[in-house]
């Protein structure tokens, strides 16, 4: 246990350094996406780590492309993570396909503007980055994606299937979670010690504008 919270702090203090390397570079676009291309080079390093010490030990991760349980929930990210997901959807795609993507942010923001607590986020709706199986955007998804990872495609079935069963949730992998939430924490708290407070949205809501 002790071993863990280390890791949690040293997360913490690794975004919080990035957040205030961002900020004494000015806090602007560029610097601001520059840190979170690091934060998330630095998460996905973890996870590439996990996956090595699982099949060492005879266990996996069973995320993969074309498997998209997860891609149906609601997703909340930061301001500054939506910020920089939307410039890579600004710089990467073509007219057509982000009308389709905005498109699709409406109909969820839609479907989940009314909802609240257990009802929101036990609502299904494919999140509007999702296209035949993957993630348009995979390469700037926020960390809430990033740290989702499952060791039971089943359990991530059933979720889908029967997200009011409270005793049955998908069988998560902790420690990604616990690091990248603490990493992104780290982050937050340097933008705000300079002024800058972030704010959370579900990923349509930032997609619709």
């Amino acid at each position: 246990m002790q071993e863990i919270e280390n890791f949690e702090k040293a997360f913490y203090q690794d975004g919080f350094k990035l957040g205030m390397n961002a900020v004494n570079a000015g806090a602007d676009k560029a610097a601001l996406f520059s840190a979170i291309q690091e934060m998330y080079t630095a998460i996905d390093g973890l996870n590439d780590s996990l996956s090595v010490l699982a099949r060492q030990q005879g266990q996996s991760i069973e995320c993969k492309v074309g498997c998209e349980w997860c891609c149906h929930q609601p997703v909340f990210a930061l301001d500054y993570e939506l910020d920089y997901l939307k410039d890579y959807i600004d710089n990467y795609f073509d007219d057509e396909t982000k009308t389709e993507i905005k498109q699709k942010a409406e109909r969820k923001q839609n479907k989940l503007g009314g909802l609240k607590d257990d009802a929101l986020l036990n609502a299904k709706s494919p999140c509007p980055l999702l296209n035949d199986g993957a993630c348009f955007a995979y390469e700037a998804r926020p960390i809430a994606c990033r740290i989702y990872l499952s060791s039971s495609v089943k359990s991530c079935m059933h979720f889908y299937n029967v997200p009011d069963d409270k005793k049955s949730y998908p069988a998560l992998l902790d420690l990604p979670m616990r690091l990248g939430r603490m990493m992104n924490e780290g982050f937050k708290s340097a933008l705000k010690m300079s002024g800058i407070v972030p704010e959370e949205f579900r990923i349509e809501e930032k997609l619709t504008v």
